[in-house]
């Protein structure tokens, strides 16, 4: 989301007007601290690159320096782009960490292959340079134009005895003050134009490097389009599971219950005290019918998960599990119910999963949110692994369910294991509400 920024609504044809704007002194503001921001940025994290490379021979010390590094550089970026929206009225999009993995190694990796992590390290690294230039371009320009303007001034100050006080060209006579005084002028009314381009190109740099990774969304819009018959497709054969299972289930015990009420009507009229056998037998299939209809409704939508969250759902799975499960679950915020369902399912595929195909000894299920931020979900297993998406339609499944939120689904599951299961649910997608 970008929002309209102040600096590029100022009037572009009134000099008078943009100079005394509120946008052109934030602008101003925002270009100053550009050198100071650039140089504490550009230190912090080079000073944490060169620990990561030196470090990395001496038994991979370098790779804890390289992963706290990049939380560092995710958390100077939140700064920066709250200075942009704040004083330039420009909010950018962030593009998030790859998921927590408790193998450093591993995770070490994922930040070093992920393009985000790659530059938003670029961006503090050039911050220094930039900020120096931006900065110095607004200092010069401003400070120069009100010293400029301050040139009659002189003339108060110093006595005319004709003498040479300043050295500097034009200043010892009224007229050379005058004149200055006018450049300063022009200067200061150029000042918002020269201010709005070094923020345009600020920003247009902030963009391409702290906002989302254009490559990453031109692959996302051709994996929704890819998914999207798969998403019809399995909404079909869901359908058509259900209208089975409640014709081959659910209707024929209700038919047999009405044949058996039937029976008990017509040996009521004859024997009174011999229906009891045949009532018996009609309440047990009545209470069958109302299990079959409540699997069939927990399949679709369990009660619980609307009436006490993710947490109570996912307990109940994990309990159900023959695999033990270590479930932990820290949600600060419930989602949307559509995200909640999605997450709940999620992680009730692939514990089947894990019980199934496997082999492993032990399970955990990490659901986490911060407020206002996206769910993320992660299901490891200690099994012999070799788990993909492209041979198997259960993943594949997976996968099609979470894009229909635009989330993102990561397997790694090298063979001989663990498996890890990585799930990331936007929060706040358009159409989702509670």
């Amino acid at each position: 989301m970008v929002i309209a920024s102040p600096v590029q609504g100022l009037p572009h044809r009134d000099p008078l007007r943009a100079l005394v704007a509120p946008p052109t002194w934030l602008a101003a503001a925002h270009l100053l601290l550009d050198a100071l921001v650039g140089m504490a940025s550009a230190f912090v994290v080079g000073m944490g690159l060169f620990l990561s490379v030196v470090l990395l021979p001496l038994a991979l010390l370098g790779v804890p320096v390289w992963i706290v590094t990049t939380w560092v550089s995710a958390g100077l970026a939140r700064l920066e782009r709250t200075r942009y929206r704040v004083l330039l009225g420009v909010a950018i999009d962030t593009q998030p960490l790859p998921a927590f993995q408790r193998n450093p190694l591993r995770y070490g990796g994922v930040l070093w292959r992920d393009p985000g992590v790659r530059r938003r390290a670029l961006h503090q690294l050039l911050a220094a340079p930039v900020g120096v230039l931006t900065s110095g371009i607004t200092y010069v320009l401003l400070s120069g134009a009100l010293a400029l303007l301050a040139m009659p001034l002189l003339g108060i100050a110093v006595p005319a005895d004709g003498t040479t006080t300043y050295s500097f060209p034009l200043v010892d006579t009224g007229g050379g003050r005058a004149l200055l005084a006018g450049i300063g002028l022009v200067l200061l009314l150029a000042a918002p134009a020269v201010l709005r381009a070094l923020a345009a190109a600020d920003i247009a740099l902030a963009r391409i490097l702290l906002g989302p990774v254009p490559e990453l969304l031109a692959r996302r819009v051709d994996e929704l389009e890819r998914s999207r018959a798969r998403v019809v497709d399995a909404g079909e054969a869901e359908r058509r599971r259900l209208e089975r299972d409640l014709h081959d289930g659910t209707q024929q015990r209700l038919v047999a219950l009405g044949m058996t009420l039937g029976r008990a009507k017509a040996r009521y009229k004859q024997d009174p005290a011999a229906v009891g056998e045949l009532l018996d037998d009609a309440h047990q299939q009545a209470k069958d019918a109302v299990t079959e209809l409540r699997g069939l409704i927990r399949g679709l939508h369990p009660p619980v998960l609307t009436d006490r969250g993710l947490d109570a759902a996912l307990s109940a799975i994990a309990v159900r599990c023959p695999v033990p499960v270590q479930l932990t679950v820290e949600i600060d915020e419930r989602p949307s119910s559509t995200v909640e369902a999605i997450g709940y399912f999620v992680v009730a595929e692939a514990l089947t999963n894990v019980a199934r195909h496997s082999r492993a000894a032990q399970a955990s299920v990490t659901v986490h949110r911060e407020r206002g931020g996206p769910l993320w979900i992660s299901i490891t297993d200690d099994g012999v692994g070799g788990a993909d998406p492209e041979r198997g339609t259960g993943l594949r499944g997976l996968a099609d369910r979470v894009s229909g939120v635009d989330g993102q689904l990561r397997v790694d599951s090298p063979v001989g294991g663990p498996t890890v299961l990585t799930v990331e649910l936007p929060t706040a997608p358009a159409g989702l509400t509670r």
